[in-house]
């Protein structure tokens, strides 16, 4: 199994050639266009959603003043590098320090943790979890280019550490705000589940595969109980 290499505030995954040699489906022309979207869709939505932004940062601080509005998180993206994506924070501020205490309470299988009623998520962060709309920064990742609409979930490194080379194909694409696995189920669909998933549209993905992922998240946005 590859090692989870850390170089000073990055890390990097190596993979295999047997991964590598894998077909990955998009020409030239799909990844430009899926680019262009990408821009045009994160740069328009950061400027549409800024309102939205301002109210949900002023409700966050009115909760909990200490805390800051939004959380930075290092997830490992294409080709194994890692970058730092963006939320509205909706746990406490020690969340993090609190998951070692939680994690006989996993509620999903794998390389993940998924808790229903996780003890550290806010008042706040119940309601923009449940919505996505905790998600929405990670619009900032998209414009910058680590991340895409469409595509993987991006995983933590201590996730990654645990991957076989099957797993591992999920990083051969550049990982998504939205994607196959969120509107086939999301929280309810364990992680090798998500992982066939993953790869079915890695396999088989194109401009109006992508189209249907992001009406299918609209669709879902509010009030889908498959979010925790």
């Amino acid at each position: 199994m590859s090692r989870v290499v850390k170089k000073q505030a990055s890390l990097h995954v190596s993979l295999s050639e047997n991964i590598a040699s894998i077909t990955v489906s998009g020409n030239y022309l799909y990844l430009l266009v899926k680019r262009i979207c990408d821009i045009l869709g994160s740069f328009v939505g950061l400027i549409l959603l800024a309102p939205l932004f301002a109210i949900i940062a002023i409700i966050i601080k009115l909760e909990d003043p200490k805390g800051t509005v939004f959380f930075c998180q290092k997830r490992i993206g294409k080709n194994g590098i890692a970058f730092d994506m963006y939320k509205f924070r909706s746990m406490v501020t020690d969340a993090e320090e609190r998951l070692k205490d939680l994690l006989e309470y996993n509620e999903t299988t794998g390389a993940m943790f998924k808790m229903k009623n996780d003890p550290r998520v806010t008042k706040i962060g119940r309601f923009i979890r449940k919505t996505s709309i905790d998600e929405l920064p990670q619009l900032w990742n998209v414009l910058k280019g680590e991340m895409s609409l469409v595509g993987p979930r991006p995983p933590l490194d201590r996730e990654v550490v645990d991957y076989t080379d099957y797993h591992k194909q999920r990083l051969l694409v550049t990982p998504g705000c939205t994607g196959l696995w969120q509107v086939s189920g999301r929280s309810n669909i364990g992680f090798e589940e998500m992982v066939e998933l993953d790869i079915k549209y890695i396999q088989t993905r194109s401009l109006f595969f992508d189209l249907i992922i992001i009406f299918k998240t609209f669709s879902l946005l509010f009030g889908s109980k498959d979010a925790y």
